[in-house]
């Protein structure tokens, strides 16, 4: 029995139907909350050693670490049953909305320090951190996830190019 089976059979109705109802999405989520703090662990290691003064190629660099951990675990796991596609196919298809999340990771926490000036000598230290924080890993990282998660399901992992398991049982397309 898997970690996912057990939780499930230990969480009461109603709420295990909508789990199960909306089971992608919650694998989605709990890859997320795992390159999440990869992300910020990678940006922040980066952002308060060798690249210091720059924070922005500091948290670029976390999110492709990051996106690299993500596309490994929502192949394998948040998205087994879907796609189908060529691997090389699949991956340039993953990696290139990763890019264009990875931009949009990015503008929260570019208008944070360069249009609001929310960087040390304008603001304190603290203040800094905490802006960073909230434009860069929190609204940053909540608007590329759902652009990721719609984008990942409309052409990376499209149910209808792949086997997809419902009720235990395995369909082919046809």
């Amino acid at each position: 029995m898997t970690v996912v089976e057990t939780v499930l059979a230990r969480t009461p109705e109603p709420l295990r139907s909508v789990l199960v109802k909306h089971r992608e999405l919650l694998k989605f989520a709990i890859v997320g909350g795992t390159t999440f703090l990869v992300d910020n662990g990678v940006w922040y290691l980066l952002k308060l050693s060798v690249l210091e003064s720059k924070p922005t190629t500091a948290k670029a660099i976390a999110i492709i670490v990051a996106t690299i951990v993500s596309y490994v675990l929502n192949r394998e796991w948040s998205f087994r049953t879907r796609g189908g596609r060529e691997r090389a196919h699949e991956a340039t298809l993953f990696f290139v909305i990763s890019g264009v999340a990875v931009v949009v990771n990015l503008i929260p926490l570019l208008i944070s320090r360069y249009w609001l000036h929310l960087e040390v000598p304008n603001v304190s230290r603290l203040v800094q951190e905490v802006a960073d924080f909230a434009s860069g890993s929190i609204i940053g990282m909540l608007l590329a996830m759902v652009f990721r998660f719609w984008g990942f399901k409309k052409w990376v992992f499209p149910d209808e190019l792949g086997e997809r398991r419902k009720d235990g049982v395995t369909r082919l397309p046809r």
